[in-house]
C-alpha cells in the first residue's frame, strides 16, 4: 500500500508539474484612435485575474504573455471609452483595438481609467505626463497654448523667468534637458526669446517629462528628458483645425493619400502682430512661424515607415539695423518593424540643426553660428514574459559646432572676415533596460548605459603652459585667461580627447496595497555638452561646445524615494519625492569672462562641482466637473568651484554659492471645471521664490559718474522679488456645434489677472537728474487679456 505521506508527495509533485507545464500564449496587437486611425500611446492594456498588465509603447504596440485560460482584457485610456472583452487564450492571438472618443460612448463600452492616474505599481518615478487635451486648457499669455509654460505648473519644474526661454528640472540648468521631439534633439525650445514655445498644441500627440529614474535608453543630458510625439496624421478623413489669436495664428491639416494606409499631416503657425506696427510709424519687426511634417506609411501587419520634421525661425529687428534670426530644423526617418510578437523594433535617422544670425548694419557685419548633428537610432522593444520586458539599443551621433563666422555686408565697414574654429565629436552609446515583476509587491526597471565621447579632430588647437588655460594673478588676487604657447593641428578622424562612462539606472516600486507604494530610484548620466552662457537663461546668442581636452564631460548621481498613493479608485492621488543630485565637473565662468566670438573659450571656464536637493508634493483630483493639481516643491541648488591649488580662492572663495536657477519654494494650482456643455473654466496660481542675483555693495565716484562695486565673493548672494500671478480663462463651446462638422470654441483669458509687475531683471545705473545710482527694475508683462477662436471641421 502506498502511505498517506506517499500518496500527498505525488500529488504535491503532480500539482507543481501542472503548474509548471502549463501553456503560456502571447497575446499582442496595436491600439488606434477609432476616430483618425492614430495609435495611441501608454495605453492601459490590464488582465484584472492575474492582476498584471501592460501599455502600448511609443507606437501603439503591445504584448502580454500569460497561461492559457481565458480573461478579461481591458483597454483605458485618457478622453476615450474603456474596452472590456472576454478572451480565450489557447493560442497566440493578434488583438489590435480602435478606442472611441468618450463622446461617442456605446452602452457596452465602460467609462473608466485615465491615463494622468497615478500607477502605483510601475517602478517608474519621477515622471510627468500631460495630453494635448490637458495642456490646451491652461491659460497662459496671449492665449496661445503652450506645452513649456504647462510643465512649470509640474513640481520641480520652475521658468528662467518671466520672458525668458527654457526651464529648470530640480535646480539643473537649461542646457541639462535633453527636449526630443520625435526622438530629434531640439536645441532652443522658445519662440520670441521664451514667450511662446516651438511646440505646435495642434500637431502634439503626447509628451512626457522624465525628472528622475531616466531609462538607459536616454542620454547626453543631466537634468530631465522632455520626450514629445507628433501626430501621425488622420488616414480615416481628411481634417482641417485651427485657431486665430491676437498675436498669432495656426492651422493644421491632416488627412488619407490612402485610406488606413498612408496618411500625411502639415501644421503651421505664424505670429502677425508685426503686419501693424508700420501703421504707427515702428520700422521694428518680432514674429515667428514653424511648419510641422508627417508622413505615414503602414506597409503591412510588421512594417511601417514615418517621415516627420519640423522647421522653424524667429526674426527680430530694430529699424533694420539690427536683425536677429534663429530657429531649429528637425526631421527623422524611421522604420518600424515587428520580429515577432514579442519582439518589436525601430530604426531612426535624425537630422537635427540649430542656427543663429545677427546683421549689425550700423557696425557692418553678419554674424552666424550653430550646431547640427547626424543621429542613428535602433531600439528593440522585447517582450519576454507577463515578468520581464527588455529593451535595448544602440545610438550613434555625430555633431558639427560652428561657433561664430562674422562676414563684412558693406564695403565701408572695415570689418575682416573672420571664422571662429569649428569643431567635431561623436558620441556612440549601447544601453539595454529591464522591466522585472519580481512578486506582486516587488517590481524593478534597472540597464545600463555605456557611452563613448570622442573630440574630433580639428583645424588648429591652443597649446597652453602647464596645460593651463586659465592662469591665477597673485599680485591682483584674480584669474585671467593665458596666453597660448602655440598650436596643435589634427586631421578630422584624429581623436583629441576620448572619455568612457558606465551609467547605470534603477528603480523600484513596492507595493503596500492596492492603492500604496513606495518607490526608490537612482541614475548616474553624462552630459558631454556645454551652452556657453553666463546669463540664468539661455538666449539664441549662447554657443554649445563639446567636451575636450580642457573641458570635462558633467557626471551626475541622483538619487530619489518617494511615497504614491492613490484615493477613492484613482479619483484623487498623492505623489511625494524627496532627491538628492551631486554633479561633477560643473563649469562656471572667472570674473569679467567674455563669451561672445571667443576662440579661447577654455580660458574663461573653470570646473566646480554642483548639487540639488529637495521635496516635491503633488495633489491631483483627476475626476469629476473640477479637476486639477496642487504641486509644491522646496528644494536647494548649489554650486561649488574651489581653487586649484592652496594659493588660489577658486569662486566665491571655495565656498557654495546659489546657482541662478535656485528657487527655495515654489509651488502652483491648476484647476478646472465644467459648468455644462457650453462654459469651461480654468486658472492657475503660481509663486516661485525670486531669482538669485547680485547687488551692489557700495560705490565710487569716477569723473562725475557714481559707478556702483560689486563684490567678487558674494556670487549670487542676493535675489530679484518673488514671482507671482493669478491667470483665469474661459471656453464657449456654442450649442449649434452639434449635428455640425464645423467645430468651433472660443476661449477668452486673462494672464495676469491682478497686474503683478514680477522682476525680470534688476539693474543699477545712475539717474540723469538726481545724479545718483539707482535700481531700475525690468517687468515683461503686466495684466494681458487674451481672445483665440479654435476650429476643426
Amino acid at each position: 500500500m502506498i502511505s498517506t505521506k506517499k500518496l500527498c508527495l505525488f500529488v504535491c509533485l503532480l500539482f507543481s508539474f501542472s503548474l509548471f507545464s502549463q501553456e503560456k500564449y502571447t497575446v499582442s496587437g496595436t491600439v488606434y484612435d477609432n476616430a483618425s486611425n492614430e495609435t495611441l500611446i501608454g495605453v492601459s492594456i490590464y488582465i484584472p485575474e492575474l492582476n498584471s498588465g501592460t501599455t502600448t509603447n511609443e507606437y501603439g504596440f503591445y504584448s502580454i504573455t500569460i497561461p492559457e485560460g481565458i480573461y478579461k482584457i481591458q483597454v483605458s485610456y485618457l478622453g476615450f471609452t474603456t474596452i472590456v472583452e472576454n478572451i480565450n487564450l489557447n493560442k497566440k492571438l493578434t488583438k489590435n483595438f480602435k478606442l472611441l472618443e468618450e463622446a461617442e460612448n456605446l452602452d457596452e463600452i465602460i467609462i473608466e481609467g485615465n491615463i494622468e492616474k497615478l500607477n502605483v505599481r510601475s517602478p517608474q518615478m519621477s515622471v510627468n505626463k500631460l495630453t494635448a487635451a490637458t495642456i490646451k486648457q491652461i491659460p497662459v499669455v496671449l492665449g496661445e497654448a503652450d506645452i513649456i509654460k504647462s510643465l512649470i505648473l509640474l513640481p520641480g519644474v520652475t521658468s528662467a523667468g518671466e520672458g525668458a526661454s527654457g526651464f529648470n528640472v530640480r535646480g539643473g540648468a537649461a542646457d541639462q534637458n535633453l527636449i526630443l521631439l520625435d526622438e530629434a534633439v531640439v536645441f532652443n525650445s522658445s519662440h520670441v526669446f521664451g514667450f511662446f514655445s516651438v511646440f505646435n498644441p495642434d500637431v502634439i500627440k503626447d509628451v512626457k517629462l522624465y525628472k528622475g529614474g531616466i531609462p538607459a535608453k536616454y542620454g547626453g543630458r543631466l537634468s530631465s528628458v522632455l520626450d514629445i510625439y507628433q501626430k501621425e496624421g488622420n488616414s480615416k478623413d481628411f481634417n482641417i483645425t485651427g485657431g486665430i489669436g491676437l498675436v498669432s495664428s495656426r492651422l493644421l491639416i491632416e488627412g488619407p493619400i490612402k485610406k488606413e494606409k498612408i496618411s500625411f499631416l502639415i501644421g503651421g503657425r505664424s505670429s502677425y502682430a508685426h503686419l501693424f506696427l508700420p501703421l504707427i510709424d515702428n520700422d521694428n519687426k518680432a514674429y515667428f512661424y514653424d511648419l510641422n511634417t508627417k508622413l505615414n506609411y503602414r506597409i503591412n501587419d510588421k512594417n511601417s515607415v514615418f517621415f516627420s520634421g519640423y522647421f522653424g525661425k524667429d526674426v527680430f529687428g530694430i529699424n533694420d539695423s539690427f536683425v536677429n534670426t534663429y530657429g531649429n530644423q528637425v526631421a527623422n526617418l524611421r522604420w518600424n518593424h515587428l520580429f515577432s510578437d514579442k519582439l518589436f523594433s525601430n530604426l531612426s535617422l535624425i537630422y537635427s540643426d540649430y542656427f543663429y544670425g545677427l546683421t549689425l548694419d550700423f557696425v557692418g557685419f553678419d554674424w552666424d553660428s550653430g550646431i547640427t548633428n547626424y543621429n542613428l537610432k535602433y531600439n528593440f522593444n522585447h517582450y519576454l514574459s507577463d515578468k520581464t520586458k527588455l529593451s535595448y539599443g544602440i545610438n550613434n551621433i555625430y555633431t558639427k559646432f560652428n561657433p561664430g563666422e562674422i562676414k563684412p555686408n558693406r564695403e565701408d565697414s572695415g570689418i575682416q572676415q573672420e571664422k571662429l574654429i569649428d569643431k567635431y565629436a561623436n558620441e556612440f552609446a549601447i544601453y539595454v533596460d529591464a522591466e522585472h515583476k519580481l512578486s506582486d509587491k516587488l517590481r524593478l526597471q534597472y540597464g545600463v548605459r555605456f557611452s563613448n565621447f570622442t573630440r574630433l579632430g580639428q583645424n588648429e588647437l591652443n597649446i597652453y603652459e602647464n596645460d593651463e588655460p586659465v592662469i591665477y594673478d597673485e599680485q591682483f588676487k584674480k584669474y585671467e585667461s593665458a596666453e597660448a604657447i602655440g598650436t596643435e593641428s589634427y586631421t578630422r578622424s584624429d581623436a583629441i580627447a576620448t572619455f568612457n562612462n558606465f551609467e547605470p539606472r534603477v528603480s523600484m516600486s513596492y507595493i503596500l496595497d492596492e492603492s500604496t507604494s513606495i518607490k526608490a530610484s537612482y541614475n548616474r548620466m553624462v552630459q558631454y555638452l556645454h551652452l556657453l552662457s553666463n546669463t540664468s537663461s539661455p538666449t539664441p546668442l549662447d554657443v554649445w561646445t563639446p567636451s575636450g581636452k580642457y573641458i570635462k564631460p558633467q557626471l551626475l548621481d541622483q538619487y530619489a524615494v518617494g511615497y504614491f498613493k492613490s484615493l477613492k479608485d484613482g479619483d484623487y492621488s498623492i505623489e511625494t519625492e524627496a532627491f538628492y543630485k551631486d554633479i561633477d565637473n560643473r563649469i562656471d565662468y572667472i570674473n569679467g569672462a567674455n563669451l561672445i566670438a571667443n576662440n579661447e573659450i577654455e580660458t574663461v571656464i573653470l570646473n566646480g562641482r554642483a548639487r540639488a536637493y529637495g521635496l516635491e508634493l503633488l495633489f491631483k483630483k483627476n475626476e469629476g466637473k473640477f479637476k486639477g493639481w496642487f504641486a509644491y516643491t522646496l528644494s536647494r541648488s548649489e554650486q561649488q568651484t574651489e581653487g586649484r591649488t592652496a594659493n588660489e580662492p577658486g569662486i566665491n572663495n571655495g565656498n557654495w554659492y546659489s546657482t541662478p536657477y535656485d528657487k527655495t519654494h515654489d509651488f502652483s494650482i491648476n484647476g478646472s471645471y465644467e459648468l455644462n456643455e457650453k462654459w469651461k473654466f480654468n486658472t492657475n496660481f503660481v509663486f516661485q521664490t525670486g531669482q538669485p542675483t547680485n547687488y551692489p555693495v557700495g560705490q565710487y565716484e569716477f569723473e562725475g559718474l557714481n559707478v556702483p562695486i560689486y563684490d567678487d565673493n558674494r556670487r549670487n548672494a542676493d535675489r530679484l522679488p518673488a514671482y507671482h500671478r493669478l491667470d483665469l480663462s474661459a471656453t464657449l463651446t456654442p450649442e449649434k456645434n452639434k449635428n455640425r462638422k464645423w467645430q468651433g470654441e472660443w476661449v477668452f483669458g486673462i494672464y495676469n489677472v491682478y497686474g503683478r509687475q514680477n522682476a525680470a531683471s534688476i539693474n543699477f545705473s545712475q539717474n540723469r537728474e538726481t545724479l545718483r545710482n539707482e535700481a531700475v527694475q525690468t517687468s515683461i508683462f503686466g495684466m494681458v487679456p487674451s481672445v483665440t477662436y479654435n476650429f476643426k471641421f
